[in-house]
């Protein structure tokens, strides 16, 4: 999720703000402020869902128009990618002593402001997508909500992913975020710790939430090979990335010398100075190697995790549990499973963990290949 590419509004940022104020009505819907019981259930007026709070019946019919209309009828795709990388881009812009209101949809009320941050390079991409899509489809609820509702309905097409939580609630956002909040891939560990930290993240945290690479690719940091993933199965969520981010780097898949870019293990395959340096840091290194073949650990420290970014910026006892309408995800193929890359050895390893070895693993069979680029939607 690091970063790959009241003041005054912009015609277009009033225009969204505009379109999107109608939603402070939802807060005065019956129940909209309390916390739900989880043993009741509310029938919504569809005869179709249930759900655990009457409010969170408006967003089914939403929820399948993202899959069908942004998610390419339910795809882990680029923008299914790219709208988790946008969850986290919007709320880590929050500073106890600099300003931003975290998970409160600026990026999207401000993009005028906010995508021209240097962290923010190619976010705006995702950004245009999601607002015509909630012009298009006339959404009126506040662009807080709506982008972790669509980041959680995207990570739900990726099989081995959790279901993520889903508050609703949020205010709508009064003004820009700050830059140099977003963390990017050359920045230093100690950098990177820091702003996670002052956002109230721990380093156990940090490698929880950079785990959502494994379903990610890179288009800006080196521009000629767009689409690059960052381990070999883009696709599917599971733990390739903490396994091949410790793996040894030989090539550079495009140019080189890129900044934020290190050698990679794979042709296809780009790699994040700041995965690799938290992988071999001793802060975070047993965590990153915690998760290569521990699947179950990843999912709930990754959901764990997501809930924290969530809501920062916000007080979860004002916001309403509708987790029940992200999908649930499917489960990774029965071929799938923690593995080296084909021609490749255990010592291909670069053991970082002081504390317990990396776990052994068979490497997939056949020669050495490629990893394909994400392809466009």
């Amino acid at each position: 999720m690091l970063a790959l590419k009241l003041e005054q509004f912009s015609p277009s940022s009033m225009f969204f703000i505009g379109l999107l104020s109608t939603a402070l009505t939802l807060a005065t819907l019956p129940g909209a402020n309390a916390v739900p019981h989880n043993n009741k259930r509310f029938a919504c007026a569809d005869g179709v869902h249930t759900t655990s709070n009457e409010v969170c019946c408006q967003l089914f019919p939403l929820v399948d128009q993202l899959q069908s209309d942004l998610f390419d009828g339910g795809e882990c795709g680029e923008e299914a990618h790219e709208s988790l990388r946008l969850t986290f881009h919007d709320a880590i812009g929050f500073s106890p002593t600099k300003g931003g209101g975290g998970a409160d949809g600026s990026i999207i009320a401000f993009s005028d402001i906010e995508t021209a941050f240097h962290a923010n390079g190619g976010i705006d991409d995702i950004v245009d997508a999601q607002k015509s899509f909630m012009a298009s489809h006339n959404v009126t609820i506040n662009p807080g909500d709506f982008i972790q509702l669509a980041g959680a309905v995207g990570v739900s097409n990726c099989p081995g992913a959790p279901q993520l939580e889903f508050l609703f609630g949020r205010p709508p956002p009064v003004a820009a975020s700050p830059d140099l909040l977003i963390p990017e891939p050359f920045d230093t560990v100690d950098s990177i710790l820091a702003r996670f930290s002052e956002a109230g993240f721990n380093a156990s945290e940090v490698v929880a939430l950079l785990g959502s690479h494994t379903v990610a690719a890179a288009d800006t940091i080196d521009t000629t090979i767009p689409g690059t993933p960052f381990d070999s199965t883009p696709g599917l969520f599971d733990t390739q990335v903490f396994i091949e981010v410790q793996m040894r780097g030989i090539l550079f898949p495009g140019t080189g010398g890129n900044q934020g870019e290190v050698e990679s293990p794979v042709p296809g395959e780009i790699r994040l100075q700041s995965d690799s340096e938290l992988a071999r840091d001793s802060r975070t290194a047993c965590d990153w190697q915690s998760f290569a073949n521990n699947q179950a650990g990843f999912q709930n420290a990754f959901r764990a995790a997501m809930q924290k970014m969530a809501i920062i910026g916000h007080d979860r006892d004002a916001l309403v549990d509708c987790s029940d309408v992200i999908p649930v995800p499917k489960p990774l193929p029965a071929s799938a499973g923690p593995h080296l890359l084909p021609d490749t050895t255990h010592g291909d390893i670069e053991q970082a963990c002081a504390t317990a070895p990396f776990p052994v693993l068979t490497a997939l069979p056949g020669p050495a290949t490629s990893v394909a680029p994400v392809p466009p939607s």
